[in-house]
């Protein structure tokens, strides 16, 4: 068995079994399916969240294990990937309890407790007006540089999201979505219960996260000048030396388009090709 409790939610929760608590926790649900439940609920004055996981069956590791597929059996994933990119210094959820209990990887019982992330928007949400009407030219190329920055830090530190989309990066409009600047933009990833930590992350989940990322930045408006700064900046390299990294792209791209189809059948244009 593992817990953890902050001392002050751990004042919250009142004592006793904290998977007990956790069993028969109420609140808002968001999710509920393949054995996880996702919900938010207030306790000593604060709001969080509650992803509690209580085993998906074997029907369901088998399934994942047969289209090669690791199966998420409990909430250590996202335990362990949150503490990972804290240490890498970037910004994610807060963690104020976390509990596994049981061996058979298909009944396990565990739970995740994070502080609610307050004053902040979804960059799907924040971006969606861009066609319309684009944001200033300072504060979108920040926007992609910081992007491509997160992923980059999150990717040379061993984590592939695997849900690597614009819905689960999140920026600070504390001060009015109006007011947002280069100098004050801050961005937080989350929703990582489906992470993967290695010492190095291999090429084809660098490819599948870029991808997503791509695929659900189709319809911002971005420009190929745009997508350039965005490569420039994650390698780390300039146009020509990305000149030689035109198979990683295109597989990049060939990814984006092979999600929409099966999201939304058809083709995309996309600016990378």
């Amino acid at each position: 068995m593992t817990l953890y409790l902050d001392k002050t939610f751990a004042k919250a929760w009142g004592g006793g079994d904290p998977f007990a608590r956790a069993l028969r926790q109420q609140g808002e649900v968001f999710r509920e399916k393949e054995g996880r439940r996702t919900l938010r609920f207030s306790t000593g004055g604060k709001s969080y969240f509650l992803k509690l996981h209580q085993g998906v069956g074997w029907l369901e590791v088998l399934k994942n294990l047969s289209q090669l597929r690791l199966p998420v059996i409990s909430a250590s994933n996202e335990w362990r990937a949150i503490g990972r990119l804290r240490r890498l210094g970037l910004r994610t959820l807060t963690t104020v309890a976390y509990g596994r209990r049981g061996l058979n990887p298909a009944r396990q019982l565990s739970f995740l407790v994070t502080d609610e992330l307050t004053g902040t928007v979804s960059l799907e949400e924040l971006c969606a007006t861009w066609p319309r009407r684009p944001p200033g030219v300072a504060v979108k190329r920040e926007l992609i540089a910081q992007v491509a920055d997160l992923a980059r830090t999150m990717h040379q530190g061993g984590v592939n999201h695997r849900d690597f989309y614009l819905c689960h990066l999140r920026i600070d409009v504390s001060m009015g979505r109006e007011n947002l600047s280069p100098r004050n933009l801050l961005l937080t990833v989350l929703d990582l219960h489906r992470a993967q930590i290695r010492a190095k992350t291999p090429a084809r989940w660098l490819i599948k996260d870029l991808g997503g990322l791509y695929f659900s930045a189709r319809n911002i408006g971005l420009t190929s000048r745009d997508v350039l700064r965005f490569m420039k900046t994650y390698r780390r390299k300039n146009t020509r030396e990305l000149a030689n990294e035109r198979a990683f792209w295109t597989k990049v791209a060939n990814k984006a388009k092979r999600i929409h189809r099966g999201d939304f059948g058809g083709g995309v244009v996309l600016p990378l090709g």
